[in-house]
């Protein structure tokens, strides 16, 4: 008789190896290795096999039919615009984000569209919540009309069953780390459990022509939780991000088959639910102080959104031979650098000086644009004096002092332009575009010394 072979997988990513390793060839952690159950030894990416199997049949490019109907409008212009145009009929769709960040929400909301106002057949299976719970949510967020069907359930073979009776269109599943099969003798949210639930809803919308949006829970690290094949199994992968306790929520794609993945959605957390928010800027730009020192308007860009926002620095006299540094919204490092070229290059005695940045409304920016406005903000308090409230800033710094070119310079001019601003303070790289606007003042600057001339009236 054969010896049977023991299988090692690893926690944190899934790869298999039939001998127990220290550390995991694929994504390097420590002791992630663990034994198989003996059972699911013998049943290794057969979760599938619960669906009637169909004939394989090849087709010529041009005999596939391809209708504008295979976009599904979730009811917001912004996720639509995130997904390419809309849901594409029978894609896997999968959303990560911290607890509380509106996951769950966004989904009923988009159920709620389809159910009343999209004719579909809409399942929302919860596997955290009480209907009863489900309810509470949903009342709060509108009427319920059309066919909308809520199922408490984990098991994915009970599920399958409610599918097929009601010939659903949408269903949601909430969460695909409390989800299980029968065939697989894992707990839920285990690894081999969550790469085998998966596998089966992928097939299910392929088979069927469902479209599945899946939430996922994410790791310390802000990542999908489970194994990384979970996000090369689906077609579309969804972050949402924002701080706890900010209204603000940004939703952008991190893989997306049928579009971009250079797009972002803005929302607000409001009392019956996330509300789109169609002009960022201005809501980061309302209730700015005027007249103020160490407070400057930038553009950032969100994918390929400029996006408007307020900049604030603070540099205070210090006791301590280690002075404090402190950034929120900014890259840490590059906050040191830009502190170390004022000092080089201006001559302004930074290490006697605590420095605090912060990007107003939790916005976080990590592209270089924002590296002129963040440096006149920290001299405008040294000098405490005040920068024209009218006046935006973009342009990265380099190390001798000089301003360099950014990308999507003309979207900076046109949202500035649009939200009412009459000068702009850019980098000489972009001089061409000097004059060809009206109605506001273009100041191209090749150094940070020409850059001081703004703090002149």
């Amino acid at each position: 008789m054969p010896k049977s072979l023991n299988l090692f997988f690893c926690k944190e990513c899934g790869y298999e190896t039939i001998k127990w390793l220290g550390q995991c060839p694929s994504c390097k952690a420590w002791n992630s290795m663990v034994e198989a159950p003996k059972e699911s030894k013998k049943r290794l990416g057969g979760a599938g096999s619960m669906l009637p199997l169909k004939k394989a049949e090849a087709k010529k490019l041009e005999e596939i039919p391809l209708d504008k109907e295979d976009r599904i409008s979730t009811g917001y212009g912004e996720l639509d615009r995130v997904l390419g145009g809309g849901l594409v009929a029978g894609s896997l769709v999968l959303l990560g984000g911290d607890p509380g960040i509106g996951k769950s929400t966004i989904f009923l909301s988009v159920s709620l569209h389809l159910a009343s106002k999209g004719g579909k057949r809409v399942l929302y299976v919860s596997g955290e919540e009480s209907l009863k719970q489900i309810k509470l949510r949903a009342n709060r967020m509108g009427e319920v009309e059309g066919e909308l069907y809520f199922l408490s359930e984990s098991n994915l073979n009970q599920l399958l069953e409610v599918v097929e009776e009601r010939e659903i269109d949408f269903l949601v599943i909430d969460s695909i780390q409390t989800m299980f099969l029968e065939e697989v003798t894992a707990s839920p949210g285990s690894v081999s459990q969550v790469r085998e639930c998966t596998s089966f809803l992928l097939r299910l919308a392929k088979d069927r022509g469902i479209t599945i949006a899946v939430i996922g829970h994410v790791t310390k690290d802000g990542n999908v939780a489970g194994p990384k094949i979970l996000e090369h199994m689906v077609d579309v992968v969804l972050y949402f991000e924002g701080e706890q306790n900010s209204q603000l929520r940004i939703l952008h794609g991190q893989k997306n088959r049928f579009g971009s993945t250079n797009e972002i959605a803005v929302f607000t957390m409001e009392e019956k639910g996330l509300c789109e928010v169609e002009n960022p800027s201005a809501l980061l730009l309302a209730g700015r102080a005027l007249d103020c020192s160490g407070s400057i308007v930038s553009c950032g860009l969100e994918g390929t959104r400029p996006i408007l926002m307020e900049i604030q620095a603070l540099l205070v006299a210090t006791n301590f031979g280690l002075p404090r540094r402190t950034a929120n919204g900014m890259d840490y490092n590059r906050l040191h650098m830009l502190l170390a070229v004022m000092e080089r290059r201006l001559g302004i005695e930074c290490s006697k000086f605590d420095a605090y940045i912060n990007i107003a409304g939790g916005l976080k920016i990590s592209e270089p644009s924002i590296d002129l406005a963040v440096l006149l903000a920290l001299v405008s308090s040294y000098r405490n004096l005040s920068i024209p409230e009218d006046t935006m800033v973009f342009g990265e710094v380099g190390l001798s002092g000089e301003i360099r070119g950014v990308s999507h310079s003309e979207a900076r001019i046109e949202e500035a332009i649009r939200l009412g601003f009459k000068r702009i303070l850019l980098p000489a790289y972009h001089a061409p575009a000097k004059g060809k606007k009206k109605d506001i003042e273009l100041i191209p600057v090749k150094n940070i010394r020409e850059a001081l001339t703004i703090f002149k009236k």
